[in-house]
C-alpha cells in the first residue's frame, strides 16, 4: 500500500487529452443539428437513448454529448427520459431476445414522426456479438432503421454528423 502511494506521487496522472475537434467545429455542428430540427420539427430534437444489449462502449460515447466539451443541451438537443418525448430512438447493441420486446414497446410508443439511428457496429450487424444465441440480431432484424452509425464505439462528433444527416433527409427511406 505505502508503495503505490509513493508511485502515485511521483508519477503524473492518468488523464485522457480533449478531443482533437475544435469547439468551433462542434459548435457549428450542433447548430447546424438544431437548424435542421427545427426546420424538419418546427421544435429541437428529442432523442431517447435505447441500450438494447450493449458492452455500453457506445453509450459512454453518446453521453459524452452532454458532458461539458459538448454539450449539446446548449442547443436545445436533448435526451428525454420518456418515448412518448422523442423523436429519434437511439439504440445501441445488438438486439439481445429478452430486449427485443422492449424495443418493440418503446418503438410504439414514440410518436410519429420518428426516426431510428442504429449506434455502433453490434447495433449494426450484431457486432462480435453476432451469432450468440441471446442475440436476435442487428436493429433492422426487428425494426426498419433510418441511418446506421459505424463504428466501435463512433465519437461524439461523428453521432452528432450522423443526426445532421438524419435531419437533412440524406437518407432516403425516412418515415418523416
Amino acid at each position: 500500500m505505502r508503495k503505490l502511494l509513493f508511485e502515485s506521487l511521483v508519477s503524473s496522472p492518468l488523464t485522457e487529452h480533449p478531443p482533437l475537434a475544435s469547439n468551433a467545429a462542434v459548435d457549428e455542428l450542433a447548430r447546424a443539428v438544431n437548424g435542421a430540427a427545427r426546420k424538419r420539427l418546427g421544435r429541437s430534437l428529442s432523442v431517447r437513448a435505447v441500450d438494447a444489449g450493449s458492452c455500453n462502449g457506445c453509450e459512454l460515447e453518446m453521453h459524452a454529448l452532454n458532458n461539458v466539451f459538448y454539450d449539446i443541451e446548449r442547443f436545445g438537443i436533448r435526451f428525454v427520459a420518456s418515448p412518448r418525448h422523442a423523436d429519434v430512438l437511439l439504440v445501441t447493441g445488438p438486439v439481445t431476445k429478452n430486449m427485443r420486446e422492449a424495443l418493440l414497446r418503446t418503438w410504439d410508443a414514440t410518436p410519429n414522426p420518428k426516426w431510428l439511428v442504429a449506434l455502433g457496429d453490434c447495433a449494426r450487424n450484431g457486432g462480435c456479438f453476432a451469432g450468440s444465441y441471446a442475440v436476435v440480431g442487428g436493429v433492422s432484424e426487428v425494426l426498419p432503421v433510418d441511418l446506421h452509425l459505424p463504428g466501435c464505439p463512433p465519437p461524439p462528433i461523428e453521432i452528432l454528423k450522423g443526426l445532421l444527416a438524419l435531419l437533412e433527409g440524406v437518407n432516403a427511406n425516412h418515415r418523416g
